[in-house]
């Protein structure tokens, strides 16, 4: 027998150990059972998932902590489909991840076999790579090249389908190296280009954004910002790349930011962007900076070079990944005099004027005192995530990001997000809290995740805040056709019981004085854990209520 022979599913799962992987997050399936087989005798973490697109999320989720590729294995189409949303999430947030599809026997392919799907034509617009596995011999070289494109330039997901006969075929290969993301480095041109910027400008301001950052490059961050004494500002959802509670911090650059920051980007006469690609949220619409041509000096850091001049033609484009440039960033010098230093401090107390006191709505369940008590309560390395709806503005508001790796929110504004990418928190880094947000409608997207968590003694604590709609689509809905609802209105389950029904632990929250105690009371249960917060449908955001929604829309007919 030749040395190392190994059935094609052996072969796969030993790159992924090759690549250091501990956690691999699916759902079952009949097309990849000798993968399942293969991962039994190997120390690798299987989550086993109660629907694909939780699967990929929670994949998602762990790469964004872990700043390694997350993995996901689902199914023929069916699973890969229900998996779709999670691969555009990663597309969107620019998430490392590899999706392994179990795929029909290759002398059944072209006939529409049972399940059949051509994974190319379905992935092709959102994946950075999709590609099919046809010769078992090059499954080392096809897995390592499956990490090196998820990781390099702009991170993203990549397909691979793996025809299921191709799975139990031998060869004798060998294991393909481990792979490192290739950092890209600025220029020393480019650095005193920079610098040079820096200290000609008068009303400078940092965004930071996108990802491929890590701990060490955050710290790096936050000590230029200090010797430099520049306001940060962090991009829609990503606060966490700078500490909430910096004096330079100025807030988050997300939907409804506060008016006084928009106003300071506006008149600054210097943005460094770095990381992020300033796409619809963030740019306000596209309305913060001109396109092409920024009317303030734009330099634009970015890790693939596509994307520098994609939008906005910038001042200085700086081809480098987040935490190259921010140790380059250690090699500047700031000027003897800061005439910007007032700005920094007033950026600061506008930024503190905006999250320290929460407006009273409608009702007797107040969310902003609820993040307000949280973000005193909430350990400094809590993981808090969330997935989309107007429920979402107060945890952006309110809440405190203090250290990286502690929020996990999709940039895309895909619902159903916030639960399964908990779970993968929690089994990634089970030391740590965990806390979900969810709206109702948001929830019962991936509301079935639950279920895994309690089967993995996951003690995660899930909020769950009804108000008996689709929060944001009622919110347009009565902007554009007021008073006139139309499928938006939600008739919700006892989520308390739902937890409990599942093995978990229930809370029903209607009043602010009830949360704090009934927050304790699910950490002191030691399980996953809902808090069923009601809210008055009336407090539709932070600013205002869906009847001053309908009063302006109705004066605008």
């Amino acid at each position: 027998m030749m040395e190392n022979n190994r059935t094609g599913a052996q072969i796969l799962v030993d790159q992924l150990l090759a690549q250091d992987v501990r956690h691999v997050f699916c759902v079952p399936g009949e097309s990849y059972l000798a993968v399942l087989d293969a991962f039994h005798d190997v120390n690798i973490n299987v989550t086993v998932c109660r629907q694909e697109g939780g699967a990929a999320m929670m994949a998602d989720a762990s790469a964004r902590l872990t700043g390694k590729p997350g993995i996901v294995f689902v199914t023929r189409a069916p699973g890969a489909t229900n998996a779709s949303p999670g691969i555009h999430i990663a597309e969107h947030d620019s998430t490392p991840l590899i999706m392994f599809v179990g795929q029909v026997q290759r002398p059944a392919q072209g006939r529409g076999a049972f399940q059949e799907m051509d994974y190319r034509a379905v992935f092709g617009s959102f994946a950075k790579w999709v590609v099919e596995i046809d010769d078992v011999a090059r499954i080392p070289e096809i897995v390592s090249r499956a990490f090196h494109v998820a990781l390099q330039g702009r991170p993203g997901p990549v397909v691979i389908a793996l025809p299921e006969d191709m799975l139990v075929e031998r060869a004798s290969v060998s294991d393909a190296a481990r792979v490192e993301p290739v950092p890209t480095w600025p220029g020393q041109t480019q650095m005193a280009e920079l610098q040079k910027l820096l200290w000609a400008a008068k009303q400078p301001i940092v965004i930071v954004g996108g990802s491929g950052w890590s701990e060490k490059a955050v710290d790096s961050l936050r000590r230029f910002a200090e010797r430099f004494d520049l306001p940060v500002v962090t991009s829609s959802r990503r606060a966490m790349l700078f500490p909430g509670d910096h004096p330079n911090y100025a807030g988050e650059l997300a939907i409804g930011p506060n008016p006084k920051l928009r106003a300071r980007i506006e008149a600054s006469d210097l943005v460094l962007l770095i990381g992020g690609r300033m796409a619809e949220i963030p740019s306000q619409g596209y309305t913060l900076f001109d396109i092409p041509t920024p009317r303030q000096n734009l330099v634009h850091v970015h890790g693939d070079a596509e994307e520098l001049g994609r939008v906005y033609h910038p001042r200085l484009g700086i081809n480098a990944t987040p935490p190259a440039f921010a140790a380059a960033l250690e090699s500047l010098q700031p000027p003897n005099v800061i005439p910007w230093a007032s700005q920094t401090a007033q950026a600061n107390a506008d930024f503190h004027g905006w999250t320290d006191v929460a407006p009273t709505m409608p009702g007797k369940m107040q969310l902003g005192e609820m993040a307000l008590w949280l973000r005193e309560r909430l350990p400094r390395d809590a993981i808090v995530t969330n997935g989309a709806g107007n429920y979402a503005i107060w945890v952006g508001r309110f809440m405190r990001f203090r250290q990286y790796a502690t929020q996990l929110a999709p940039v895309s504004g895909s619902m159903g997000y916030g639960l399964p990418a908990a779970v993968g928190a929690k089994r990634v880094h089970p030391e740590r809290m965990v806390v979900c947000f969810a709206g109702d409608g948001c929830f019962l997207m991936n509301g079935q995740e639950f279920a895994t968590a309690v089967q993995y003694d996951l003690p995660i604590i899930v909020v769950i805040v009804d108000n008996g709609m689709y929060g944001t689509i009622r919110m347009h809905q009565e902007r554009n056709y007021p008073g006139r609802v139309s499928a938006t209105a939600l008739r919700n389950p006892d989520f308390a019981a739902y937890a409990v029904a599942f093995g978990g632990h229930g809370e029903t929250v209607e009043e602010t004085a009830q949360f704090a105690p009934a927050f304790e009371r699910a950490v002191a249960s030691g399980k996953p854990s809902i808090i069923h917060v009601k809210v008055d449908p009336e407090a539709i955001t932070p600013l205002t209520t869906i009847t001053a929604l309908r009063s302006a829309g109705l004066a605008k007919k």
